[in-house]
């Protein structure tokens, strides 16, 4: 294991999806920027940060529960996407790569969820 939460890719992969948000809601209306935008960027920014802070956890518990969040937020973010799509917002080359990493972020952390499920609680990561 590393020996940071910057280590773990589906932290990467998460900050890499907060980039491309924050590129795809740059051509929003103005009328959104405390709207959609708003609420796009900052789930965005909850998935990295809810992994990190996990991670930092002490206990095999803590990590799993700020994991769960994470999930919630990044189906915050898939939701919010469809919405974006439907109302035209943002060009589909950037809406498709926005979807395209929600749908790998989303998937890495179920299957890292799985996995720590699997394991003895001795071996959570220490920070």
């Amino acid at each position: 294991m590393g020996q940071s939460f910057r280590d773990l890719s589906v932290w990467q992969r998460s900050v890499q999806l907060t980039i491309e948000i924050y590129k795809l809601t740059s051509d929003f209306p103005s009328s959104e920027r405390f709207g959609l935008t708003n609420q796009l960027r900052r789930a965005s920014v909850s998935v990295a940060s809810n992994i990190a802070e996990g991670y930092g956890r002490s206990t095999k518990g803590e990590y799993m529960q700020f994991l769960g969040h994470a999930r919630g937020s990044i189906s915050e973010v898939e939701t919010q996407l469809v919405i974006s799509r439907a109302l035209n917002f943002g060009a589909k080359q950037n809406l498709d790569l926005t979807e395209s990493l929600c749908s790998e972020v989303g998937r890495m952390l179920s299957t890292m969820m799985r996995s720590l499920k699997s394991k003895a609680p001795s071996l959570v990561p220490s920070p």
